[in-house]
């Protein structure tokens, strides 16, 4: 799926420029490459324009996290921006009623017969009865091969070989969803090989009549651009509440999957992945730009670098607030977090190079360099330092005894 992108992407990151920070200079070429690669990938202009403009307002200057290349983060920035293209979250489908309506709807070889059968089976497993109604009268086939993938799926069929008329068949079906108490009803409608006003019409009839809470336009993955002009024209006429994308285990194009939600403002709720009723899932914008991208690994290892910076910021708090020297309890909290993170103590030689410059205005060079080196773990590095404070205490007060009065001193006036 999106092999050639994918591609494109990671020749492009494996040739980006290392530097100790993300600049114009090496940000420009880059940029170049991305909107290349989504416009060959069958990605709406205006959508590329907005993506790329998104990605060098975060790229440009921004400093790159301690150990992390900015080859590393470029791709962190890219993979967060697609993201966010699509979706950010998952998206839910709205199944409040009692039936639950979804109507399907796209051209003719997108897959809605086989997608509806999916869906059915796909909430089938989440304990909900569903009712499949066959309301493609335009294909001869069409309703036989719906009985038979439902029979497969074990899915009730509600299907009329006397009655002609769409909207006629339309009430019935909801009809015997509504009085047989069925959970969801999901309706199968005719498609075209192009857009015109007689399918639009005959959806809109359908839409007035069963009142759907759901309205999910099939995207075929290997029409590209072409799938996002269509949901547009379907969007128009019917309102749909969403899309899913089908034909993504073929050579698909990115176009769709980048692109749809963007254009129509709705959001991909599902994706088809293979022939079989089991292919099918919710929609992840996290996944998907994992895929697109193919660096799901490199991914990881930034989202784990900024962690550790995040927690060495926590301690950074913490330490101001007990004047440097922290206590027992934020130790051992710091480690329940560290091993709560799934990390090992080989992190801390980042946490320590984050403290470094701390520790440097308070500390001879010579114990910065006994504490970096002999630092095993997370607590012997705060046991440590807490004795290189010590010891800056004592020096300061001018030695052992007079340090000891000074403390008792102290421990009196309060």
């Amino acid at each position: 799926m999106f092999d050639t992108l994918s591609k494109k992407f990671q020749n492009l990151f494996s040739s980006f420029a290392k530097g100790k920070k993300i600049s114009d200079s090496n940000i420009e070429e880059a940029i170049k490459e991305v909107r290349f690669a989504l416009l060959e990938a069958d990605v709406n202009y205006s959508v590329v324009s907005h993506f790329v403009q998104k990605v060098k307002e975060k790229a440009i200057g921004q400093e790159v996290i301690k150990s992390v290349s900015p080859k590393e983060q470029f791709i962190k920035i890219v993979h967060d921006e697609l993201i966010d293209l699509m979706g950010k979250d998952e998206a839910k489908l709205n199944l409040s009623n009692k039936p639950a309506v979804i109507m399907l709807c796209g051209l003719q070889g997108s897959g809605k017969t086989t997608t509806s059968v999916k869906i059915a089976h796909f909430l089938k497993n989440k304990h909900k009865r569903v009712l499949l109604a066959a309301l493609d009268l335009q294909r001869p086939a069409a309703i036989e091969q719906l009985k038979k993938l439902a029979s497969d799926a074990k899915v009730d069929v509600f299907s009329s070989q006397d009655e002609k008329k769409v909207k006629n068949v339309a009430k019935l079906a909801h009809k015997k969803a509504i009085d047989e108490k069925y959970d969801v009803l999901i309706i199968d409608t005719a498609g075209r090989l192009h857009i015109d006003e007689v399918l639009m019409d005959e959806l809109a009839d359908i839409k007035k009549i069963t009142n759907p809470d759901e309205v999910l336009y099939v995207a075929n993955a290997t029409f590209g651009q072409d799938a996002v002009k269509t949901a547009l024209e379907f969007d128009k006429k019917v309102s749909i509440t969403g899309s899913i994308l089908t034909m993504l285990d073929s050579d698909a194009r990115a176009g769709a999957a980048i692109s749809i939600k963007e254009v129509t403002n709705k959001p991909l709720k599902f994706e088809a992945t293979g022939e079989k009723i089991e292919d099918f899932q919710i929609f992840n914008p996290n996944s998907m730009a994992d895929r697109i991208l193919g660096m799901g690994d490199v991914i990881n290892l930034v989202r784990k670098a900024k962690e550790v910076v995040d927690e060495v910021n926590e301690v950074h708090e913490k330490m101001e607030e007990e004047s440097h020297i922290p206590n027992k309890e934020t130790v051992e909290a710091i480690k329940e977090a560290e091993d709560g993170g799934g990390k090992t103590f080989e992190t801390v030689d980042e946490l320590i190079e984050e403290l470094e410059s701390d520790i440097d205005t308070l500390i001879v060079n010579d114990k910065i360099q006994w504490l970096l080196k002999s630092s095993s773990d997370m607590y012997n590095f705060f046991y440590k330092q807490k004795r290189i404070f010590l010891d800056i205490c004592i020096y300061q007060a001018g030695g052992q005894i007079e340090y000891t009065r000074w403390t008792k001193e102290l421990e009196e006036a309060e």
